[in-house]
């Protein structure tokens, strides 16, 4: 850390945002097959979350839905229940409407702790009664606005096969039962990100076919005195979640990477990034890709550590990563030491995800067919991510396992099989994670090469019966997933043989070498690496030989 970045950091203080969770959005136009795709990696620190399925329904007049919070299973209150709700798997349904968020916090007396509607109760409730992204834009709003919202401020993702939007809502303080949001639609040829930090700043809400927004989102900023101005000039995020130093340097950060990745021109945002210049120039909502992306993409930006950036981890001098430098720090990311305030770079692939997923929706296949879920259950650059049909009526075991949760291990459950793989590379990534990445991307590659005669099939069966399409890809999601829990498995005794006691046994074409008379070949002690054996002698020579004469 240089000194001017130390000195800001001990005189401002940290923030209080929160470092949640990441998503990136792309348009119809700025994608390679059409599709309008999102991302999503749910980050928190213990979370454990299975794939979950809400089944469509038929409800009767006068029956009540009970909503619990997201975060705590805390009951809230219960509110009418939709007369028909729609098939839900993760965070895509049966009408390839996907949601996701980020949690940005914002002015902290504008949270409404009678509110019975919680941000999570939100996505999944809109998910049940949305057969569009405008529709689930009005559905959420709606509720909200009637019920109270009882969470921090709150970016959605909110897009269809068709469009792609971002939402940011708050509450309006305790009791009130009310809330401030605006809504934007990305352009088709566009991409956008948010990461736990408001990023929709001016907007046009004369504009009815992109921007929606509540009545009172300006009003309510004059009743309060934070803001005087002309409707046209008002900034939602710097009214009501104006960044600090961690917004931008943990949150912005990983919109910039995103955005650095597909676009150039991104350097002149860096000063606004580190977070150092207070007057530097704020990134746009959304830039124009310069080629056009595709899921491979979308996994690759998701699995970022900020290489061959100025924030990348392992810089000269940064020995955080340990001997094998892992791309990974220990949280949370500010700490102290003998009265200095430090921190660590938090990028966007971290090893507190619960989940993670691509959204694919595609406009010109039938509904069954044309929207999956890539979904993996743990940190992104750790695990391959399997294809999850919109139309699913039953999700993979592996990914809901009976029994398994936060602190039960189960063998028959991916998150803590994944888990447990990850855990054992992380502190010798150097070392092992190649044969890791080596199997991820193959079961990757694996996925794409067999989507589009799957695709084809279905597409027959569903000429003469959507419902057999349906059962198709939910059998052949179901198998890969199964499939990658045995794979995953597999890697995980490799792994333990093969790297055992900080060596390595030599492989050829994937099987272990043994010598002429059947042993296990001697194996390789790899020692320190070069850049971490100078930084070690650099910090203390105590134990060097004296030099030969």
């Amino acid at each position: 850390m240089n000194k001017f970045l130390l000195t800001l950091v001990v005189m401002t203080g940290f923030t209080v945002c929160s470092y949640g969770c990441t998503n990136f959005i792309v348009g119809k136009a700025a994608s390679a097959d059409g599709s309008v795709m999102c991302s999503y990696s749910a980050d928190d620190y213990g979370m454990f979350q299975s794939l979950c399925h809400y089944p469509a329904g038929i409800h009767p007049k006068g029956t009540m839905r009970k909503i619990y919070n997201w975060d705590t299973n805390e009951y809230q209150g219960q509110i009418p229940e939709a007369h028909q709700t729609y098939n839900v798997v993760g965070n895509i349904n049966e009408f390839q409407v996907t949601i996701a968020e980020t949690t940005f916090g914002g002015r902290p007396e504008m949270v409404d702790s009678t509110g019975i509607i919680d941000y999570g109760s939100l996505m999944y409730i809109g998910l049940q009664r949305s057969r569009s992204a405008r529709e689930a834009i009005k559905v959420m709003t709606s509720l909200a606005e009637e019920y109270g919202y009882n969470s921090e401020g709150e970016t959605f993702t909110i897009c269809d096969p068709d469009e792609a939007w971002i939402m940011e809502m708050m509450g309006c303080g305790p009791g009130s039962k009310s809330v401030v949001w605006v809504a934007v639609r990305i352009p088709d040829n566009a991409v956008c990100a948010h990461a736990n930090q408001s990023r929709i700043r001016t907007f046009d809400s004369r504009d009815k076919e992109n921007v929606m927004c509540s009545k009172n989102v300006v009003d309510f900023a004059r009743s309060k005195g934070w803001y005087d101005g002309k409707d046209a000039d008002f900034n939602f995020c710097m009214t009501y979640a104006a960044p600090d130093f961690g917004c931008r340097r943990w949150c912005e950060a990983r919109v910039w990477s995103f955005f650095n990745r597909v676009a150039d021109g991104m350097d002149k945002y860096v000063p606004y990034v580190e977070g150092i210049v207070a007057d530097a120039e704020p990134m746009p909502l959304w830039v124009v890709p310069d080629k056009k992306l595709t899921v491979a993409d979308m996994e690759a930006a998701m699995r970022d550590h900020y290489e061959n950036t100025p924030f990348s981890l392992g810089k000269d001098g940064d020995i955080g990563g340990g001997i094998w430098q892992m791309p990974y720090r220990p949280t949370p990311l500010e700490y102290e030491v003998d009265g200095l305030k430090c921190f660590n770079e938090r990028p966007v692939s971290t090893q507190q995800s619960g989940f993670v997923f691509v959204s694919q929706m595609r406009s010109w296949l039938p509904r069954e067919i044309g929207g999956v879920l890539w979904f993996a259950n743990d940190d992104a650059n750790m695990v391959p991510f399997t294809p999850i049909y919109c139309s699913m009526s039953k999700v993979p075991e592996c990914y809901n396992t009976p029994g398994a949760d936060a602190v039960t291990f189960s063998a028959d459950n991916a998150f803590w099989i994944q888990n447990w793989v990850s855990n054992m590379v992380y502190p010798r990534y150097e070392q092992m994670f190649s044969d890791l990445r080596e199997v991820r991307d193959s079961l990757d590659a694996s996925y794409f090469k067999e989507q589009p005669s799957v695709e084809a099939k279905a597409l027959r069966l569903h000429e003469s019966s959507p419902a057999d399409a349906a059962a198709f890809v939910e059998h052949y999601s179901t198998e890969k997933a199964q499939q990658m829990l045995d794979r995953w498995k597999q890697l995980a005794v490799f792994l333990i043989v093969r790297h055992n006691d900080m060596t390595v046994k030599p492989v050829l074409n994937g099987r272990f070498v043994r010598t002429k008379d059947g042993l296990g070949a001697p194996v390789e002690r790899p020692g320190y690496p070069k850049k971490f054996a100078r930084e070690m002698l650099r910090l203390s020579n105590k134990n060097c030989l004296p030099a030969a004469d």
